[in-house]
C-alpha cells in the first residue's frame, strides 16, 4: 500500500451538522445564511490540515431516499418526507443542479431548514471552484457513493470516511487501512477514531461486517428501520457474536435450535420478512455508477472568479483562507 490517503466526506452529514453547530451571523434575515458554508468550509480546512490526505472527494446525495430500498422496505426514511421546498436563486452555478436532497423516484422530498436549503448549491459552487471533487451518482446516496469509492480504493491508500452517521460503521476494516472518523460526538475536530477496536470496545463486534449484521438486528428509529422486537445493541452484539453472522443466526432459528427460545424465538421468527429484505437496505452499495474523476487534492484553485465571486458576496474570505491554506494553495 502506498502513502497515499482518501478522505471521503459524508457531505450532508456535515453540513447538517454545520447548519446546527455554527452560530448565525446575520445582521439581518434579509441577508442570505451562510452559517453551513462557512462551517463546511471550516470542516474542510480542519480535516485536511489534521488527517493530510492526498485525494479527497465530497460524496453527495443525488437521491436521499433511493426507490429500491423503499420498495423493500416502506418506512424507510418515511418520517423525513416533508413538502417540496424551493431554494433561492444561485447566480453562480452553472449547470449544477439543486442538490439539496433531490427527489427519489417515488418524488419524496426530504425536509430540510428554510435556511439550509438554498445554501448547499453555493457549497457545491465552493468544491467546484476550489476543484475539489464532488460525486454522486443517480438512485443513490452518499452512503452508497462512500461504499463504491471505499470498493475501488481499498488496498491502494488508506481511506478515512468523516461522517456522522453510524450505519457507515460497517465499512471498517482494518486489514485494508479503511476507518471511519465518526463526528456524531466529537465533530471534526475531535472524532471517534472508528477501527475494530472500536467496534469491540463500543459495540463488542469484531469488524464492519458484524456491525452491520447486529445494526439490522437492532433497527433504527432514525432510518425508520424496525429491527427485531426486544433486540437492542447489547442482545444484538451477543447473538451475532454466537452465531457469526446474521445469515448464521436465521439458519440457527430456522433448524429449531433450542438455545433460542421463548420470546426471543418468537420475535426472531415474526420479523422474517424484514430480516428478509433488510441487508439489501441497511448495506451500503459498492457498486454505484461513480464516475472516474481525478480525485487528488487540487494544486490550484479550479476557478478563481466563482471562488471570488463567493467570498465576496457572501463574506466567506476567512473560510475559502483557511482551506487554501489547508491545500497549500497560495
Amino acid at each position: 500500500m502506498t502513502s497515499e490517503r482518501l478522505l471521503l466526506l459524508d457531505s450532508a452529514s456535515l453540513y447538517f451538522r454545520a447548519f446546527f453547530g455554527v452560530p448565525d451571523q446575520r445582521a439581518s434575515t434579509d441577508e442570505p445564511p451562510t452559517n453551513a458554508l462557512r462551517g463546511f468550509l471550516d470542516m474542510i480546512a480542519t480535516l485536511v490540515t489534521a488527517h493530510k490526505p492526498t485525494h479527497l472527494v465530497a460524496c453527495w446525495d443525488n437521491d436521499w431516499r433511493p426507490q429500491f430500498r423503499v420498495d423493500l422496505i416502506p418506512s424507510y426514511k418515511a418520517h423525513r418526507v416533508g413538502e417540496p421546498i424551493g431554494s433561492a436563486p444561485n447566480a453562480f452555478t452553472a449547470g449544477v443542479p439543486d442538490q439539496t436532497h433531490p427527489a427519489s423516484a417515488d418524488t419524496a422530498i426530504e425536509e430540510v431548514p428554510d435556511d439550509l436549503s438554498p445554501q448547499v448549491p453555493l457549497i457545491a459552487d465552493a468544491l467546484a471552484a476550489l476543484g475539489l471533487a464532488r460525486l454522486g451518482a443517480d438512485g443513490f446516496e452518499a452512503d452508497d457513493v462512500i461504499g463504491t469509492l471505499v470498493e475501488r480504493h481499498r488496498g491502494t491508500m488508506a481511506i478515512d470516511v468523516v461522517t456522522g452517521d453510524r450505519d457507515l460503521l460497517q465499512l471498517i476494516d482494518d486489514a485494508n487501512s479503511v476507518r471511519v472518523l465518526y463526528t456524531g460526538k466529537g465533530g471534526v475536530r475531535e472524532p471517534d477514531q472508528g477501527t475494530q477496536s472500536y467496534l469491540q470496545e463500543k459495540y463488542s463486534v469484531p469488524n464492519g461486517d458484524a456491525y452491520l449484521d447486529m445494526s439490522i438486528l437492532r433497527g433504527d428509529t432514525s432510518d425508520g428501520l424496525p429491527g427485531v422486537k426486544g433486540i437492542g445493541d447489547k442482545t444484538a452484539a451477543q447473538l451475532i457474536t454466537a452465531y457469526g453472522s446474521l445469515e448464521e443466526l436465521r439458519k440457527a432459528v430456522a433448524d429449531g435450535d433450542p438455545a433460542i427460545k421463548g420470546a426471543r424465538r418468537t420475535n426472531l421468527e415474526a420479523a422474517a420478512a424484514y430480516l428478509d429484505v433488510a441487508p439489501r437496505v441497511v448495506r451500503v452499495a459498492r457498486d454505484a455508477p461513480v464516475a472516474d474523476v481525478d480525485i487528488a487534492l487540487p494544486t490550484k484553485v479550479a476557478d478563481a472568479r466563482l471562488l471570488s465571486l463567493l467570498a465576496s458576496t457572501y463574506g466567506v474570505t476567512n473560510p475559502i483562507n483557511r482551506v487554501l491554506g489547508a491545500l497549500q494553495i497560495p
